[in-house]
């Protein structure tokens, strides 16, 4: 197994299912589709920093969406030929966690990426200095 093997051996069924066997979970019905409170979202699994809810945005998909990631280079993009049409997957880096997908429909010319709850772990901004990411209270001061 991995080097998160006592983090795999955490995951609830869901969790497991999306970030390990890139599952998909139910659109509409899950934690993060309606959170729109300050803060980062990590990978479940690593607790690598992928996404700020300022780039979160409503993608009408029912999953929560974002314009980008913080750090590009915490996720890989990669062809996925599942379905009937060809789709972008998004893992993250180090845990090569299944997180979603990317679709190029996202608001103002943007991407839309296109991410499982399962797959996240929200930091609200409050939380930031006593979990460790005080270095991205910056993204939040106007």
């Amino acid at each position: 197994m991995t080097k998160y093997k006592d983090q795999i051996l955490k995951l609830t069924p869901l969790q497991y299912k999306v970030t390990q066997e890139s599952a998909t979970e139910r659109p509409f019905n899950n934690e993060f589709n309606d959170e729109y409170r300050e803060g980062i979202y990590l990978d479940i699994v690593s607790k690598e920093v992928l996404f700020s809810s300022l780039d979160k945005f409503d993608g009408h998909c029912g999953w929560p969406s974002f314009t980008k990631p913080i750090n590009k280079e915490q996720i890989i993009e990669k062809a996925d030929y599942s379905l009937t049409r060809a789709r972008i997957e998004v893992r993250s880096i180090d845990a090569d966690s299944h997180l979603g997908h990317v679709f190029d429909d996202g608001p103002d010319g943007n991407l839309r990426y296109c991410i499982n709850s399962a797959s996240l772990e929200f930091v609200p901004k409050e939380e930031l200095i006593e979990r460790g990411f005080e270095k991205y209270l910056e993204l939040f001061e106007k």
